[in-house]
């Protein structure tokens, strides 16, 4: 009679210490959840684009992946101010695409814009181009401070925070860029005397800091694929 109590004791506390790790494993994968999935963000793109503006079909989600099938943007239909936005993308080789903000004309994006650029620096043809050329670049106007894109084939994580004329860029979880675009008044040079592009015919310093954000397509034939883009308004 001992023995038999002592083993339905025994089995009781086994069967308690199972139940409390289960419970213990379910509050630690909550909480993971909760950690990766920040507060405020949502998503920029519904599955079937249907609030995005987009032409000739040239996008499409394919599972998580938003997929650029050709040369050609990709914009949102609501206005953004003051925001954060998060997201990963990974390049092909020789990749030159970018996320583009502050858009306050989509048929002259180039012009009224400020583009964050992507690139694949591990190629040749991007490491010869000159540093705002480069991923992490405010495009044509401001270098990033070192390159920290992985290679083709590999996943990034990007952020950016734009609020009035200040934008920071953060790379693979490293901060790399920040522009004050007051500073920027001339459309021919930048602040440090290098030349601006001629086709960036209107002073970053002139722009609005409302409008829509961008995602530049499959430009030259270059892969780009894009997921989990988030925004969170500020």
């Amino acid at each position: 009679m001992m023995k038999a109590t002592r083993l339905k004791t025994l089995v009781l506390m086994t069967m308690l210490l199972v139940l409390w790790a289960c419970q213990d494993s379910s509050e630690q994968e909550a909480t993971q959840v909760v950690q990766n999935n920040e507060a405020g963000f949502v998503a920029v793109f519904e599955k079937d684009l249907s609030n995005a503006i987009v032409t000739n079909e040239a996008w499409r989600y394919e599972g998580d992946e938003l997929i650029a099938d050709k040369d050609e943007m990709l914009w949102t239909q609501q206005d953004y101010d003051n925001f954060e936005l998060k997201l990963e993308f990974k390049t092909g080789p020789e990749t030159n695409s970018g996320v583009i903000v502050y858009v306050s004309d989509v048929n002259s994006w180039v012009q009224y814009s400020v583009e964050v650029q992507i690139a694949d620096d591990h190629s040749e043809k991007w490491q010869n181009m000159g540093k705002t050329w480069q991923a992490g670049a405010i495009f044509g106007h401001k270098a990033a401070s070192k390159s920290v894109i992985n290679k083709p084939g590999e996943w990034n994580t990007m952020r950016v925070i734009a609020k009035d004329q200040i934008i920071d860029v953060t790379m693979n979880g490293e901060a790399i860029n920040q522009i004050d675009l007051s500073q920027w008044t001339s459309a021919q040079t930048n602040p440090d005397g290098s030349q601006i592009p001629e086709w960036l015919s209107v002073p970053k310093a002139q722009l609005p800091t409302v409008g829509k954000i961008g995602f530049q397509g499959k430009h030259a034939g270059a892969p780009i694929v894009f997921r989990n883009i988030e925004v969170k308004e500020l």
